[in-house]
């Protein structure tokens, strides 16, 4: 018999997988320790006038679907009306069968609007008239749709230099969801360009109020601003790589290297590689002192098409899986910072699933019995954020390391609509433990999986990142750090 599309029990395909998601998972709050969400637009409470502000603006996943069905970037990117670039995704939704964005549509146009009717050229503008007066409501600013998808925790990407004005002005608000910063020093660790590396550490330098000329001034710039994060909740940093940098170097190398580079020099290949692992090494040891979480985003291959990179600039979907080296190099940085009892908890988040098996057992050789899970292998991610990146991601855990101290899913979305890729996770997970039971691969004990499902889906994930405890640090400190800014 077939099943409806996307029905109560959408990719639940046992009575074990159903009961284990409508009775453990499906009322969990959400933790989105990693997301691309924009501050400001909290901090104001935006409301969005249409549909399209809220669900394409942004969204390099179905610009991609859009350019490859034939859609001009006028429809896209460019200056077509807000109707025009939904009528052109409305056109293109159809042909997207078997690619999680058809899923993700329909999931979101069900729990935030309460439409089940397929979108579709046919559909387009009664669908596009019927989201945009919800929007118009109360009900749908930015902060009751955090609400309404029970988000408990947000974490922002911030780099070292954000003033975090927007953070400040949502803790004076009171806000019952937790907005948290992200410390992402990605810029100040990449000198390739020294025009551009000198740019950005003059930033930096007036951010932190520090002149930065020395090496020894960077750090300290950065010290700076760790802190002043720290105080505003802060309780992750993040890397995005395209694979960990573990380069020999000594303390007069860097210093020599940074010398030149600020003096407007170009580095070497050599040069920059090792002045990276430096950083790299630097970074982590101050999460370590915090205790905080750091978090490496490894393999994307960014910035393929040229002609589009000048046009568009980054981050407009020309990015695909890179084949990089990733094994030995991890292995050298996680050891010598563990040789040091400097190795922070830490998630690796892995982009090509061919090194699956080596993220999952790389995890299990730093994993020291101190904390629960304390080297994790993250979530899928980016292009492998769909079910079977997911399912794959979740066997190579569970067959190498504990998949019961997983921290879970997050969004890594710019979208205030993308809250059912939670869900989306939730339901995968039901499905292939119910799946197991079903075929005596596991014990009918529904209280110990449920358990295990509710941990995976939140509990862990709060006890990881220490939340609590970050409320506290915000309450305490919050006086002193908008002084401090």
């Amino acid at each position: 018999m077939k099943k409806p599309f996307l029905n109560e029990d959408f990719l639940l395909q046992t009575e074990t997988a159903q009961q284990l998601y409508h009775e453990y998972a499906k009322q969990m709050p959400i933790i989105d320790y990693h997301s691309h969400q924009i501050p400001e637009q909290i901090a104001q409470d935006r409301q969005f006038e249409t549909i399209t502000q809220i669900w394409l603006y942004g969204d390099h996943y179905k610009w991609r679907a859009m350019r490859t069905n034939g859609v001009p970037e006028r429809f896209i990117t460019g200056d077509a009306s807000d109707w025009e670039k939904f009528e052109k995704w409305a056109e293109t939704v159809p042909q997207t069968v078997r690619n999680p964005l058809y899923h993700w549509t329909h999931l979101e146009l069900q729990r935030y609007f309460g439409i089940k009717e397929l979108l579709n050229k046919d559909s387009a503008r009664r669908i596009f008239d019927e989201c945009n007066a919800k929007l118009q409501t109360p009900e749908y600013s930015v902060r009751n749709l955090l609400r309404k998808m029970n988000v408990e925790v947000v974490c922002t990407t911030d780099d070292p230099a954000d003033s975090l004005e927007y953070h400040r002005a949502i803790i004076e608000s009171g806000f019952d969801v937790q907005i948290l910063p992200t410390f992402r020093a990605d810029k100040a660790m990449s000198p390739e360009s020294a025009a551009a590396y000198n740019h950005y550490l003059d930033k930096l330098g007036e951010a932190a109020d520090v002149e930065i000329r020395t090496f020894s001034d960077l750090e300290n710039a950065l010290r700076l601003r760790h802190d002043f994060f720290a105080s505003l909740g802060c309780r992750l940093s993040d890397h995005g790589l395209e694979q960990i940098y573990a380069a020999d170097y000594t303390t007069e190398e860097i210093n020599s290297i940074f010398v030149k580079v600020r003096g407007g020099e170009e580095l070497t290949a050599s040069e920059v590689l090792q002045f990276k692992s430096a950083m790299l090494v630097l970074l982590a040891e101050m999460d370590w002192e915090k205790n905080w979480t750091q978090q490496y985003h490894l393999g994307a291959l960014r910035n393929n098409n040229s002609r589009m990179l000048r046009q568009l600039g980054p981050d407009t979907g020309w990015d695909s899986i890179g084949d990089f080296s990733q094994g030995q190099a991890l292995s050298r940085f996680l050891d010598r910072l563990d040789g040091q009892d400097k190795l922070a908890k830490t998630i690796i988040y892995n982009l090509n699933p061919a090194d699956n098996e080596l993220i999952a057992t790389m995890i299990g050789n730093f994993n020291d019995g101190s904390v629960a899970g304390k080297v994790q292998f993250g979530s899928g991610w980016w292009f492998l954020d769909q079910k079977d990146g997911m399912e794959k991601q979740i066997n190579a855990l569970s067959n190498m390391g504990l998949l019961s101290r997983f921290v879970g899913m997050l969004t890594d979305s710019r979208s205030f609509l993308s809250y059912p890729r939670h869900e989306y996770f939730r339901r995968i997970l039901c499905n292939l433990l119910g799946n197991d039971v079903e075929n005596g691969e596991l014990p009918d004990d529904m209280a110990h999986l449920g358990a295990i499902v509710q941990n995976i889906c939140y509990n862990n994930a709060k006890e990881y990142f220490g939340f609590e405890a970050a409320t506290a640090t915000v309450a305490d400190a919050s006086k002193a750090s908008f002084a401090h800014s």
